[in-house]
């Protein structure tokens, strides 16, 4: 036996409102549900049943009538299926989503023509998601509770989480809907939880613009700028990590703005495996851009110290992407993210046409996943970088942006040369001291200028068609 809500029964909607109001009262009512029936069971009311809550569901059916009279804008990139049939997609936390959930809706209905059913569906809400990121679950609980936990609650199930839809290697079974959008509730609901856990904000801080950083004098600096900001230009605060024992692994500061369009900044540390945790669960807010700023190693003798790389493309040798995206899949150069740094930098440096390339370098970074590349033997080595035209190096930017083509994230990256290790002139203390009090400001400087320019041109447009593909998600 199963205790849960009386049903409820699916409704059709021509109002994307009331199509978002429908959502928002099923996954509060389930969630209400969960969180009162585990709050008895914590207080020694054992439930004789177990418990289930469910997801709210989106439904669309395309025939081919109204997929013919299709009034897609044919500039954009999302807000239309690639052929007639049934679509569906299960959703979350509407309090987060909400402005999300009704622009997607709205350009469903607006190019199609059809209404949309909103139901309850059959994928359990597992009872850690349904408490939220501030509960703790095992907290307050004997061993024999969280024994009984399984019998009672559902627990977050890996089969419902995986990313085969971003991965374009989902395969509809027969009588199956075909997928609206490129996570499923449960792994949005994951990622959620475990961007509290590593950047020691909630996910209602985050804003669309994303900057990760690879070194803590970035952030230092962002902290000055963004309390500094709070009530000009449009910014209305400025959120740290919660203060707790320990500091999180990837602490996030966000300067937010109306409706999420302000800048978060990320202190992601050193590596291709911290770069891909971090994207895989910041790709679930569905960011308008997200860009690398960070140090990175000179490769040609004539980058001086503090130069500025922008990448145009990437060697990938992270080996942490390999199974989901191959390094042979190439990464296209975005040309609103390319010009906006590359005019964001003249504004900062006040240089303009020829003179840019005296503090500017477009071209290839490689991205590693070992720290002590130089120690490698240097003729394999150099050969690899030689065919490949790289002009930098680093650990961190190929996998943001190659997770960035893969979760259809505009992407891009500024790094800065803060030492030429094939050139003798390595990374030293005393070198990188005075290399980071000059050049960590103007960078940022550059960076966050960029993400005004993106601001500017609008999330319509960022959303570039080079990230889709032939058969994709309505879904932005």
């Amino acid at each position: 036996m199963v205790k849960t809500l009386k049903k409820i029964k699916s409704r059709n909607f021509k109002d994307a409102d009331k199509a978002f109001e429908a959502i928002k009262e099923i996954y509060q009512s389930q969630v209400d549900f969960l969180c009162a029936q585990f709050d008895g069971f914590s207080k020694g009311k054992v439930p004789k049943e177990k418990v289930q809550g469910f997801y709210p569901y989106l439904r669309i059916e395309v025939t081919e009538n109204s997929y013919k009279k299709l009034k897609s804008d044919k500039k954009f990139s999302y807000g239309f299926v690639s052929k007639p049939g049934v679509y569906d997609t299960t959703l979350t936390r509407p309090d987060i989503f909400g402005r999300y959930m009704f622009e997607q809706i709205d350009h469903l209905m607006s190019n199609h023509g059809c209404d949309v059913e909103i139901g309850v569906s059959s994928t359990p809400i597992p009872i850690h998601f349904a408490l939220g990121e501030d509960f703790h679950l095992e907290g307050d609980l004997t061993q024999e509770d969280m024994d009984d936990m399984p019998n009672l609650f559902d627990l977050p199930d890996l089969e419902t989480m995986d990313d085969q839809i971003a991965n374009a290697t989902h395969v509809v079974k027969e009588g199956e809907a075909q997928p609206l959008a490129l996570f499923t509730a449960p792994r949005i609901d994951l990622s959620l939880m475990r961007l509290k856990h590593y950047t020691g904000t909630k996910a209602e801080h985050f804003q669309n613009f994303v900057i990760y950083t690879n070194y803590q004098f970035y952030i230092d600096e962002f902290t000055k700028i963004g309390e500094d900001s709070v009530g000009k230009d449009g910014y209305t605060d400025f959120i740290s990590p919660e203060a707790g024992a320990r500091m999180p692994q990837m602490p996030a500061y966000h300067l937010k703005r109306d409706c999420g369009m302000g800048i978060t900044m990320i202190n992601i540390g050193v590596g291709p495996s911290n770069a891909k945790n971090i994207t895989d669960h910041v790709a679930v807010l569905r960011p308008h851009a997200w860009l690398m700023l960070g140090h990175c190693a000179g490769l040609r003798n004539s980058q001086e110290l503090g130069d500025y790389v922008l990448a145009h493309g990437y060697l990938r040798e992270d080996n942490v992407l390999y199974h989901d995206l191959k390094p042979n899949i190439p990464l296209p150069a975005l040309s609103e993210v390319q010009l906006a740094l590359e005019d964001a930098v003249k504004e900062v440096t006040k240089l303009h046409g020829h003179d840019v390339k005296k503090v500017m370098r477009t071209g290839t970074v490689a991205t590693v996943d070992d720290r002590n590349w130089e120690l490698r033997g240097s003729v394999r080595q150099n050969q690899r970088f030689s065919q490949s035209r790289a002009i930098a190096l680093d650990m961190e930017s190929g996998t943001i942006a190659a997770n960035g083509f893969r979760f259809r994230v505009p992407y891009g990256t500024l790094l800065c040369v803060s030492d030429k290790p094939l050139h003798g002139q390595l990374k030293l203390p005393g070198m990188a001291d005075s290399f980071y009090r000059e050049r960590v400001k103007q960078h940022l400087q550059v960076g966050l200028r960029a993400m005004e320019i993106l601001r500017d041109i609008g999330p319509e447009k960022l959303h570039s068609r080079k990230l889709r593909s032939f058969n994709e998600v309505a879904f932005q």
